[in-house]
């Protein structure tokens, strides 16, 4: 903050005009005090008048200042280098944004999937292959992981037997397993490649339905193929 040299020498004319005539009329007004009082009255006056100088003066320099800033940050805006770099700036941040959200939905999907795995021996797995291929083998193959995603939610529910057997075995649930069509499929291997591997991928996690516990032919719920799941 700073004043240019016609403003130093606007000051100190002034404050030297201000000084005389300020000496003047004490002196004038006041003949008959003794010498220190006269000389004590124009050093008081100069005093004042130049702490109201610097005063004015700061406010001065601090006024300065501020337009000068604003006329930089107007330059900044007008600029079309500085505002194509603004641009720029907020696009790298927009696509950064982006890249982070991104990679937080992959860990939450990955995590998710983490909760959904479920560990099968090899009897289970082939069973469960048995039980796909009998109700969905017909079915795309999202409609056959979906049935495997089925048994598994009612292992994991609470609501229903915690074993993948006993699921498949429980009383009045499953047509195949009560027929003994699955037996059958499952002693002579039966079942096709399709069919094990949609029960290897909703072992590992692979859920296109949900939380549903059912699946049939009715009229609501996630259609897949020719099975609504509910």
């Amino acid at each position: 903050m700073y004043f240019n040299k016609k403003m130093r020498k606007r000051l100190a004319v002034t404050t030297a005009g201000l000084v005389l005539a300020l000496g003047v009329s004490v002196q004038a007004a006041e003949p008959r005090e003794d010498g220190a009082r006269q000389r004590a009255t124009p050093v008081t006056a100069v005093q004042e008048t130049m702490q109201t100088t610097s005063a004015e003066a700061v406010d001065f320099g601090m006024e300065q200042a501020e337009t000068e800033q604003s006329a930089i940050s107007m330059d900044h805006l007008t600029d079309p280098l500085h505002a194509e770099e603004t641009v720029q700036f907020r696009a790298r941040e927009i696509e950064e944004e982006a890249i982070r959200a991104r990679q937080e939905q992959i860990t939450q999907e990955r995590a998710a999937a983490e909760q959904q795995k479920v560990t099968l021996t090899p009897e289970e797995q082939a069973l469960l292959a048995s039980i796909i291929f009998c109700e969905a083998g017909n079915q795309p193959y999202e409609g056959q992981v979906a049935v495997g995603a089925v048994i598994l939610n009612r292992v994991k529910s609470g609501s229903y037997p915690n074993s993948v057997a006993e699921v498949i075995y429980q009383p009045g649930q499953f047509g195949p397993a009560m027929t003994g069509w699955l037996d059958t499929v499952l002693a002579s291997g039966s079942y096709t490649p399709t069919a094990m591997q949609a029960a290897v991928d909703a072992a590992a996690g692979s859920n296109p339905i949900g939380d549903c516990l059912y699946f049939g032919n009715g009229d609501y719920g996630i259609l897949i193929g020719d099975h609504y799941f509910h």
